[in-house]
């Protein structure tokens, strides 16, 4: 089905939802394509390769809503989905704050596809997974197997249609590998993850990814606990984005609006260190959550979140914007995929990069503790204070340098106080895919409780 079809396709949807009796009607369909390979000890695991269409259909009538969809895209099909969301609206209770969004411009988003998506065979996929393995494993002598290599891409499309007269259609693809890396010594097993992202296959280095893994896995030979104190702490670029997922999710009206956020009626307080700058983006063209319009149709843009010390917004969709009275939405409505109704979730979060390079962020923590894995990150924080307990691993920093590997240690504090702690953002960004799409530089954290031995 080509892009136009389903844009077709989503015309009759609402034309067939008006049609059955609802005041107002949307229609989302997409189709996506989408391939998976685990790979370990030199063989394909499994493999796996996917192509799912469907449409979600939302009907106002009055201040109710109703919501269906399905996979059949025929005439009749789409009748009948559209049928079930009128149906769906008729008994629906009431609420005021239900309603289609208000139609605006849509800007063209360019380079969100590559063809290397399509253009790759699965067996080429394969290759590259077993790439990332061999680079691993050739990297180091230490490096005593991989746990898995995983490798996965897709390829969507969207169109989106409104009896408000909305209408827009795009295509974007992204794929990503990662591995985690098994190093051997000293008595004792340590891991190391090794990752990239990409809009396609052909953006990847496997080599890299491999390498990487073999590295961190190797650093953290005969790893022990730290002594328990209170220091500067720097936060690698893969746990600082699980840190600033965890900030840019209590930045959603949803949860800020029912309490359930540390930010809730914070909005312009002085908040944050000046060297935390942090944006939504939902158009970067980098980003792995670009697109020219959000879940309903609403065109991303860029949301300054914290900046210059200050919080400075929520993340809105148009349901939590007509919530707050006079709110609009700052284009944050997320769907996954046709089955499900529009919410809040942030797009690309951005976090500002300072001026020094990693090693200047290692000599401006002297002695200290660098942070590069947490586990466990979202079950071990308080959504309504913040409050954060979460087991660590890395490396002590002595003397402005990287030093031995420590393990089994706890960082503790509160998403709050952590904003205004950070004392330098380093220089180098990189997008990260776990916890959402965050692109972002290590950190360094003035001063953090660290509990180890």
């Amino acid at each position: 089905m080509g892009m136009s079809e389903l844009s077709v396709t989503a015309g009759r949807a609402v034309e067939a939802a008006l049609a059955a009796g609802a005041a107002a009607a949307e229609a989302y369909a997409s189709r996506d394509s989408g391939r998976e390979v685990r790979v370990h000890g030199g063989e394909v695991e499994s493999l796996t390769a996917a192509t799912q269409s469907g449409i979600g259909v939302r009907a106002w009538i009055g201040g109710r809503v109703g919501y269906a969809y399905g996979t059949d895209l025929s005439a009749p099909g789409v009748a009948a989905i559209a049928g079930r969301a009128a149906e769906a609206a008729a008994v629906a209770d009431e609420d005021g704050f239900a309603a289609p969004p208000e139609p605006a411009p849509i800007e063209a988003l360019a380079g969100l596809g590559d063809p290397s998506v399509a253009a790759w065979s699965t067996a080429d996929a394969a290759e590259l997974a077993l790439t990332v393995e061999r680079a691993a494993l050739a990297a180091d002598p230490r490096v005593a197997g991989v746990e898995q290599v995983f490798y996965a891409d897709s390829a969507e499309q969207v169109a989106i249609a409104s009896s408000t007269g909305l209408a827009g259609e795009y295509e974007s693809s992204d794929c990503f590998a990662y591995l985690q890396a098994l190093a051997a010594g000293e008595g004792g097993k340590e891991t190391g993850l090794g990752f990239g992202l990409a809009r396609g296959p052909a953006g990847l280095d496997p080599e890299a990814i491999g390498a990487e893994g073999a590295e961190r896995a190797t650093a953290m030979i005969g790893a022990r606990k730290p002594a328990s104190r209170s220091c500067p702490v720097v936060l690698d670029p893969t746990v600082a984005a699980s840190f600033a997922g965890l900030i840019g999710g209590a930045l959603g009206a949803n949860a800020v609006q029912r309490g359930r956020s540390p930010f809730a009626g914070r909005l312009g307080e002085e908040l944050a260190s000046e060297a935390l700058v942090l944006h939504d983006d939902g158009r970067d063209p980098a980003g792995p959550a670009s697109a020219p319009f959000d879940g309903e149709g609403v065109p991303r843009r860029r949301t300054a979140l914290i900046e210059g010390g200050r919080l400075r917004a929520f993340l809105f969709d148009t349901y939590t914007a007509n919530r707050e009275g006079g709110g609009v939405s700052t284009g944050n409505a997320s769907r996954h995929g046709y089955r499900s109704q529009p919410t809040v979730a942030t797009s690309n979060l951005i976090v500002g990069s300072g001026s020094l390079s990693f090693a200047e962020l290692l000599g401006a923590a002297g002695e200290g503790v660098l942070v590069t894995d947490v586990a466990g990150l979202h079950s071990g924080v308080n959504p309504v204070t913040g409050v954060f307990s979460v087991g660590a691993s890395g490396h002590a920093i002595r003397g402005g340098e990287p030093a031995e590997p420590l393990r089994e240690f706890t960082i503790a504090g509160d998403l709050v106080s952590l904003l205004g702690a950070v004392e330098a953002a380093g220089a180098e960004a990189r997008w990260v895919p776990f916890g959402g799409s965050v692109r972002t530089p290590p950190l360094l954290i003035g001063a953090m409780a660290v509990s180890g031995a």
